[in-house]
């Protein structure tokens, strides 16, 4: 495993696999399918509330119960309870593409015609199914439905056209419909006994009873394809809605046998599911464009309207940015849509709007497509003006104008920029001021201009007077890059020229040329390095400031797709055609990881914070997430999980990030195992040049220090009084540690003898306190002493301390000493690896305030007390030089003029 490991994927709404809702009490659930893993929302207000598992292969079919869920895939069928896989049913040998819930029971079938009954009532003691059918050899099942009322019977549809009614309960067919000479793409059962709607490929609807075989009535959709969706409305209204593969909802009034209204373009995919509430007008449906719609019929029309909705890019995303310090991923699809994606609330992530879209469809009587914009093909934010004015600009695709966006409200902004209008051509590169107020526009002509993002104003253009068309550059505009004080503009050209500008002065004081065809630039404006692709297939860091080439990284197979610089300017990360992600490490000049995925990166980015990496992928309508370990994790350096030149096979994140990743080397070891554990106790013990201080309360060690103050304060005004009646005790005896210890019975005679020996044994026995000294000056690990101390109260620590003192002015004993001189070693040590600072400290202090006179008078103990200084003396010489280059700092900030 690399640097990065696989977290989790966003943007994923539904895929191409019919919903599942259930009700709980007052509330309905829907249960999607999201490729690999399903996903549980509250259709109170479409909030996500639970995410499965991720399993081997794409979910084809799913059925809900309760807290349990059936999701079909491949040849097998795992039931979920919640999110915890509680069984695996194996026993068809085809892919099972159909689930029922039928009672107690789950029906399944395959393509091969198999029709398998499960029970799911105590699952855990019997995996087998409780019954098998085997359906006629030219069936082919495509739906499953129970008519309501009819005992044990299921009605199944085929693609051949032919409708069969089944007994589940004597395994015998019961009855063949005549069918209508087209495949059967979906059957619901009405509210009326008796009645069921099927659906077929022909684009016709037919309403029938099954009980006399006779066709009620029949509705064609007005548009080409399948029907692949019916559901019965429930609330006293007699309305059947249809959904279709070109994505429009049809209303049909059932009484009046006509056509009541038709939701057009309610979906960009085929419709997969429709689903009316019990005894509400709501209709929830899903489809293949990666959203969820509920819509409300409410109107005096009739007509239904967008009640609530969660959707992601029907088509893969083009470009991503990382926005508000990370917690935002700012994406431009295929699919014409520009959205902001949460990374902490699926529920915040939303489309920018294009100004009343909906209502200009309607009034112009046209197709969206043709209203909203074209494509995305870059775009660039900054987050400094986002309350002032617009702080987005973005390119489409073959526009000759560019359009900026108010990210407050996300919204598109009133303002449209019109480079060279005169001579307009597709707009291609853009890029926004480090001060948010201006943006300057590169077009496939060559032309590059400035313009005022406040008002929209165009504030003129750059033009080389060497180029003969009286242009920036001859051909078209790649990129183009502003530094952090608007002094330089860097712009590159198809051809591979490469252009620095004086921003103001709009002159060129320097050029250079790269030598093959520019693909891509990237601009750090923290080390003013400029990151140049070309079709060679080499990247090249040039200084922009001395106008020369200062790196050079080759390794990519394929066309380079996009670059991005670390926050610090000391990575670069790439992404290529040829499936790898690879990271170069610009000081060291060098790659020091790479990884390949099955599917090519299109686009990426990396957080500020350098903790999670965002990229896109091909023909994939969702955004990867990825975490840096070395974020994470114990290790220090990153050599420890680098691959260095070797490329690591990776797959692709999961929508559920509960099980980690699907990295093939998930269970392996990350690096060398020896490095590892060398790196974990460095960080366990300390943050290099910095002090770490203990967590505990600040009373507990202010405490320790003013324990006297405290004591003379609480002590009692006049001496406790005798109680008349004192009360029984059990005779204990006091200790240190504060626990009562019981005197056991006895004569009187034997307590009485045995007291002497008692009070020697007492003399002898060294405390806690000590043993738990000696035992770690003899590890060398001070670590378990620390934790020992903390456990004890303030006058707890400080009686430990005072038994140790030394009363007298002779000749003290050796041994006496040890125990302070085991507490110095501690006092080194502790203070050395900066480690509990605070608390330390404390200690010390009371430490020299009880024991300062003895080691005043013995020499072993001032060479050790001498040790301690200094060891004191530069640790809080390295912090204080640090707090003195903030004041310094703060203080010129805080009287400079800007």
């Amino acid at each position: 495993m690399g640097i990065f490991e696989p977290f989790r994927a966003i943007g994923y709404t539904t895929s191409s696999v019919p919903f599942s809702v259930q009700r709980l009490g007052t509330e309905a659930f829907v249960t999607v399918s999201v490729g690999k893993a399903f996903q549980i929302y509250n259709c109170a207000k479409l909030t996500l509330v639970l995410v499965g598992p991720q399993l081997p292969k794409k979910i084809r079919a799913l059925a809900s119960y309760r807290d349990y869920t059936f999701a079909a895939y491949g040849t097998d069928i795992a039931v979920f309870k919640r999110s915890h896989q509680v069984a695996t049913w194996s026993n068809h040998n085809a892919k099972v593409n159909l689930l029922l819930l039928f009672g107690e029971h789950i029906l399944s079938a395959d393509i091969d015609g198999n029709l398998y009954i499960w029970g799911f009532k105590g699952i855990d003691e019997n995996l087998e199914p409780v019954g098998h059918i085997k359906l006629d050899e030219n069936f082919t099942p495509s739906c499953i439905m129970h008519p309501d009322t009819y005992l044990n019977k299921v009605i199944i549809g085929s693609q051949e056209g032919s409708l069969q009614l089944w007994n589940i309960s004597t395994k015998k067919k019961l009855y063949e419909f005549k069918g209508w000479k087209s495949s059967i793409c979906s059957c619901v059962s009405s509210p009326a006994l008796d009645v069921v709607a099927i659906g077929c490929a022909d684009g016709k609807v037919h309403v029938h009873n099954i009980r006399y075989d006779e066709e009620i009535v029949t509705f064609t959709h007005s548009t080409r394809g399948a029907v692949t969706a019916l559901s019965f409305s429930t609330d006293g209204q007699p309305l059947l809605a249809s959904g279709g593969s070109s994505g429009v909802i049809s209303i049909w009034n059932l009484e009046k046998r006509r056509l009541q209204s038709v939701i057009k373009e309610a979906h960009d995919g085929s419709v997969l599911s429709l689903h009316f509430f019990v005894n509400e007008p709501v209709l929830l449906s899903s489809s293949s464009d990666n959203s969820i719609k509920m819509w409300i019929f409410d109107t005096s029309d009739g007509d239904a309207r967008l009640l609530r909705f969660r959707s992601g890019h029907s088509a893969p995303p083009q470009c991503i940015r990382f926005y508000a310090n990370g917690r935002h991923i700012l994406s431009a699809g295929q699919d014409r849509a520009f959205r902001l994606f949460s990374i902490i609330q699926d529920h915040q992530s939303r489309e920018l709007s294009q100004r009343h879209i909906t209502k200009r469809v309607k009034k112009l009587r046209v197709k969206e497509e043709e209203i909203k914009l074209k494509p995305v093909i870059a775009f660039d934010c900054a987050e400094i003006r986002e309350r002032d004015w617009c702080n987005v600009v973005t390119c489409h695709m073959d526009t000759p104008q560019a359009y900026v966006w108010r990210l407050q409200n996300f919204v598109l902004g009133e303002h449209i920029l019109k480079p060279r209008p005169e001579n307009p051509t597709p707009v291609k590169a853009c890029a926004i001021s480090a001060c948010g107020n201006f943006a300057i526009l590169g077009t496939a002509g060559g032309w590059i201009e400035r313009f005022n993002l406040q008002s929209g104003s165009s504030r003129g253009s750059y033009v080389d007077p060497s180029e003969r068309s009286g242009s920036a550059h001859e051909g078209e505009i790649v990129g183009i890059a502003c530094d952090s004080t608007n002094t330089h503009m860097i712009s590159a050209g198809y051809h591979g020229d490469i252009k620095v500008w004086d921003f103001k002065g709009r002159g060129v004081p320097s050029r250079w040329e790269v030598g093959s065809s520019v693909v891509r630039i990237v601009f750090n404006r923290l080390n003013g390095l400029l990151a140049v692709a070309t079709d060679d297939l080499i990247i090249r860091l040039f200084d922009v400031v001395a106008s020369r080439m200062v790196r050079k990284f080759e390794g990519h197979t394929d066309r380079i797709t996009d670059m991005c610089f670390s926050e610090d300017g000391k990575w670069l990360l790439s992404s290529s055609m040829d499936g790898s992600l690879r990271v170069w490490d610009v000081i060291l000049a060098r790659q020091i990881d790479a990884l390949h995925v099955d599917v090519s990166v299109t686009a990426l980015s990396l957080s500020p914070n350098m903790d999670i990496l965002a990229t896109s992928h091909v023909d994939q309508n969702g955004v990867y997430l990825w975490v840096n370990q070395s974020m994470f994790s114990g290790a220090l350096k990153v050599g420890s999980y680098a691959s260095g030149k070797r490329v690591v096979s990776v797959k692709l994140p999961s929508v559920s990030s509960t099980k980690g990743s699907e990295a093939e080397d998930i269970d392996k070891p990350v690096g060398n195992s020896a490095q590892i554990e060398d790196a974990l106790p460095t960080l366990v013990l300390q943050i290099p040049d910095l002090v770490t201080l203990s967590s505990y309360p600040k009373s507990q060690w202010q405490s320790l220090i003013n324990l006297d103050v405290i004591k003379e304060r609480n002590k009692p005004i006049e001496p406790p009084k005798i109680p008349e009646k004192a009360p029984f005790f059990l005779p204990s005896v006091p200790s240190v540690s504060g626990e009562i210890m019981f005197k056991p019975t006895g004569s009187t005679n034997e307590a009485k003898g045995g007291e002497e020996s008692s009070r020697i044994k007492g003399a002898l026995a060294p405390s806690v306190f000590l043993q738990v000294l000696r035992s770690s000056a003899e590890m060398k690990n001070f670590s378990e002493f620390t934790d020992f101390i903390k456990t004890l109260s303030p006058s707890s620590l400080d009686m430990e301390l005072r038994i140790l003192q030394i009363v007298g002015d002779e000749d003290e004993e050796p041994e006496k000493l040890v125990p302070i001189e085991l507490l110095l070693d501690y006092f080194i040590d502790k203070t050395a690896c900066r480690n509990n600072f605070d608390f330390v400290q404390a200690v010390i202090r009371v430490f020299l305030k009880i024991h300062g006179e003895t080691i005043r008078r013995q020499s072993q103990l001032q060479d050790k007390a001498s040790k301690l200084l200094d060891v004191q003396r530069n640790t809080w010489q390295r912090v204080d030089k640090m707090f003195q280059s903030a004041r310094c700092m703060v203080t010129f900030l805080s009287n400079s003029q800007f």
